[in-house]
């Protein structure tokens, strides 16, 4: 326990204002020698012991055996959505700790815990996690987009979590689409991957996300570049693919038409999905404009 170093008379009268305070007993966290009123140096070392915990809790993550129990326990992730809630203000290195327990243990992570009958110690909600995870995505700390990005795409896997978080798609797709420019690989990996999942849901995620500015342009550039890793490219190209199964998506992808042909000629590792992508573009034009057009087949 961490408290004030203080006299002998300074400890005298502590021990007066604690008799004095007998029939409330709360009062103690207030006085001056009180648990929670920690001069500089107190605050450094309970953040510090802070730090320590989480770096335990985060290798417990990393047992495989550990995951369910960690995943299901309230309290535990009350205190970790917590901390990315107070990102502005905590430790850094707590964060870090805090994100990455929960990107492990995130496809078992069941949202709806917060509103459970279990016994709650911090008042989290399933709204406020997801705000918390996005205040993160959107920080000035670039390490954390990449954990953040996957961390979406880790929760939205479970159908239980997707009214909390498509409730937010828009902000999502948006900060998922600027991260796709970032020039680090691994972040632009963890974009992808979200924004695959995402569009795998329903017609009204494919819907915003066609129409979120710059998200075609970007799938594209990271399928040219081409990024290193082959399976995040054809995820790219396959996002596009169910983009353009949506009629209402038609005229943002049509502008790309070259682009998608060049891409059926490029790559062969692609060509198979741009190859579907041009036959469904043409094959059921929607504007006079894509008839006159239209010269693509299977």
């Amino acid at each position: 326990m961490v408290c004030n170093p203080g006299s002998g008379a300074a400890n005298r009268e502590s021990s007066v204002q604690k008799s004095s305070t007998k029939s409330r007993p709360t009062g103690l966290w207030f006085e001056e020698d009180g648990l929670f009123n920690l001069d500089e140096e107190g605050r450094i070392e309970k953040q510090q012991f802070a730090v320590a915990a989480s770096n335990v809790v985060r290798n417990f993550s990393f047992m495989p055996d550990n995951e369910v129990i960690m995943g299901q326990h309230r309290h535990c992730l009350e205190t970790l959505f917590q901390c990315l809630a107070d990102y502005v203000t905590e430790d850094e290195e707590l964060v870090t700790n805090a994100l990455e327990t929960i990107v492990n243990i995130g496809p078992l992570i069941d949202l709806r815990i917060f509103s459970s009958s279990k016994p709650s110690f911090i008042k989290m909600t399933e709204k406020r996690a997801v705000q918390a995870v996005m205040g993160v995505l959107g920080s000035a700390v670039k390490a954390w987009h990449c954990a953040a990005a996957e961390l979406i795409g880790r929760l939205i896997i479970n159908p239980d979590n997707e009214p909390f978080l498509l409730a937010s798609a828009t902000q999502i797709n948006k900060r998922l689409v600027d991260i796709m420019s970032q020039p680090a690989i691994d972040a632009q990996a963890a974009a992808i991957g979200a924004l695959y999942n995402l569009s795998e849901i329903n017609m009204d995620c494919r819907l915003k996300l066609a129409s979120e500015r710059w998200a075609i342009d970007r799938l594209l550039k990271v399928i040219k570049m081409p990024h290193p890793v082959p399976e995040v490219c054809r995820k790219a190209a396959t996002i596009l693919e169910n983009l353009v199964s949506e009629p209402q998506n038609k005229p943002f992808l049509l502008v790309h038409e070259n682009a998608f042909a060049e891409m059926l000629f490029g790559d062969p590792r692609y060509s198979d999905i741009f190859s579907r992508i041009l036959y469904e573009l043409t094959s059921r034009p929607s504007n006079k404009m894509a008839s006159a057009r239209g010269i693509w087949g299977m």
